[in-house]
């Protein structure tokens, strides 16, 4: 085979009994990509051909949709004599499967963030009306170091679909208890899955083991896994909470929101790391959706400011800007205090979620800078360069333009308050 539609097929990447998938380029955007080619027997099956018939349709109508850094992008989707397929991204780097297995765990801190990013792609997805309904290792594809795609949306449910939906999918040392039931399903059944992946790449182990799926459904109802940690020492207490909570079989001790689930995974980094470390990407972008100066970016502007910024962190007195340096870059204050002065005079003091070094942005090319920077108490720093703002998406600098505006109208305002009570105190002195 040498085309799909106008896709040329470089080689095949695997196969199974419904379909295969390709590595194909597509040469009028000029990019490799992943051609998913169903078999035709498979749609015509007299006994399952309507149920793959659905899943392909699933899948394919999210071509366009969910468009997050963390979910595998679906480009294009064709049915016809050909053949039905499904065009998607091409991502290198295998699956988590790699990092199951007892001899080849990962760090729980990068487990943690690797779980973190999984939880905010299927939380954007969940308020897109998409629930994944499949989550397992194999399904969550590594990109290069801690970052992940999430992939195989062929057994998603749409909330805003009327529908039925379609039972028997999913895989069941993953299921949640509704799902083997058969029961009316909500977000809540992605979170115990999730919990599932997260277990299993703490400990190597599923929470759930049994030689076959009668004993597994038993389990995953009636019995309760021991704590992570029985298998890691080195497992902190709180994941050995968010294990728990995110495997309860209610509905109602489960974890209610990804919002929670995320928060929680965010706040072990505090048992997890020390001040010296680098910053993990779960930590920054929690930060950033704390600060004020961040308030109207998406979640997915969010995580491209994470991409292009450089974080660091520095004791009180340290000086991070000196007035007359050249500069191409400017800062958010993540954590702490600064002085801003000028000629030794106290200009302002700024806390966290403000911003400076804007102006190299905003002025001219050849930029000087107006003032020194200094801290004042122990600081975390988020540096952006002007020319990598510059190659972002337009949805991300239209955020910070509106966010540098806002700084701006603010600080004229303040500056109109203080001028106009010089003029009052002067006027009262001349009195």
């Amino acid at each position: 085979m040498q085309k799909i539609g106008k896709y040329e097929i470089l080689k095949e990447l695997g196969k199974g009994a419904t379909s295969a998938v390709y590595l194909a380029n597509d040469p009028f955007a000029a990019r490799q990509v992943a051609v998913k080619l169903v078999k035709q027997e498979a749609l015509g099956d007299k006994e399952h051909g309507k149920r793959f018939q659905k899943l392909f349709l699933t899948e394919a109508s999210l071509a366009g949709k969910l468009q997050h850094p963390h979910i595998v992008a679906i480009f294009d989707a064709e049915a016809n004599d050909e053949g039905s397929y499904i065009v998607m991204e091409y991502v290198e780097g295998g699956t988590l499967e790699q990092f199951c297995r007892v001899d080849a765990l990962l760090p729980v801190a990068r487990i943690i963030e690797i779980i973190f990013k999984c939880s905010k792609a299927l939380d954007f997805a969940h308020r897109h009306g998409i629930i994944h309904r499949d989550i397992k290792p194999a399904n969550i594809l590594m990109t290069g170091g801690s970052d992940i795609k999430i992939s195989d949306f062929g057994a998603a449910l749409s909330l805003a679909s009327e529908t039925t939906q379609v039972t028997g999918v999913g895989s069941p040392a993953y299921m949640s208890p509704e799902q083997v039931r058969d029961q009316q399903l909500n977000h809540q059944t992605d979170i115990f899955s999730l919990g599932v992946v997260m277990y299993q790449m703490l400990t190597g182990r599923l929470p759930f083991k049994a030689t076959n799926n009668f004993s597994m459904v038993y389990q995953i109802i009636n019995v309760d896994p021991p704590p992570p940690s029985m298998h890691r020492p080195d497992i902190p207490n709180a994941v050995d909470v968010i294990a728990k909570k995110s495997l309860q079989k209610s509905l109602e001790k489960r974890y209610q929101s990804w919002a929670e689930f995320s928060a929680d995974l965010a706040s072990t980094f505090v048992d997890l790391q020390n001040t010296a470390e680098a910053v993990p990407e779960t930590e920054k972008f929690n930060t950033l959706r704390g600060l004020a100066f961040f308030r109207e970016f998406s979640d997915v502007d969010l995580w491209q400011v994470v991409r292009i910024s450089t974080w660091s962190r520095h004791p009180a007195g340290t000086t991070v800007i000196r007035e007359g340096e050249d500069g191409r870059s400017f800062f958010i204050l993540a954590a702490g205090e600064v002085r801003v002065t000028k000629n030794d005079k106290l200009l302002n003091v700024l806390k966290a979620g403000e911003c400076f070094g804007e102006m190299s942005y905003l002025g001219t090319k050849d930029f000087h800078r107006s003032a020194t920077v200094a801290a004042v108490t122990d600081i975390t720093m988020i540096e952006i360069a002007d020319e990598a703002l510059s190659q972002s998406t337009e949805s991300c600098r239209s955020r910070f333009n509106a966010a540098f505006l806002e700084l701006l109208v603010t600080r004229l305002e303040s500056a109109n308050i203080r001028v106009s009570q010089l003029l009052l105190d002067r006027n009262v002195g001349v009195r």
